[in-house]
């Protein structure tokens, strides 16, 4: 299960980020190649989030499907079950994986001095 260990690493970054403030959300893009159960990932979220600066906070995973881009036809094939590296469109192997391969915080939600959300720039 290394989910656990992705939310321990995840957890660092919010923490640095978030200098001591509440963190109410955090955002996660995980990319469909990454062979993370997301499921377990918010189970272990919720492991890991119990200190203070993060308890009760919420993680948001957005998914991001495998996509390609075709070399020979410029065709984009989005993945499916299991990942088979040709072009949907004319079946050349010669594509690019363009998606699927993310997986990062793009976002958190930290409350302010008066408990609030700073409102978005």
């Amino acid at each position: 299960m290394h989910e656990l260990s992705l939310c321990r690493s995840i957890a660092g970054i919010v923490r640095r980020a978030a200098g001591g403030r509440f963190v109410a959300v955090v955002e996660l893009d995980v990319g469909a190649l990454r062979q993370v159960v997301p499921a377990t990932l918010q189970h272990c979220w919720g492991v890991v989030a119990r200190d203070a600066d993060l308890a009760g906070s919420r993680l948001v995973i957005r998914h991001i499907p495998g996509v390609l881009v075709c070399g020979d036809c410029g065709a984009e094939t989005q993945l499916t079950d299991l990942p088979i590296l040709r072009c949907g469109s004319c079946a050349s192997p010669s594509v690019d994986l363009v998606s699927g391969e993310e997986f990062m915080v793009t976002a958190i939600q930290v409350e302010d001095d008066h408990g609030a959300f700073p409102s978005p720039r």
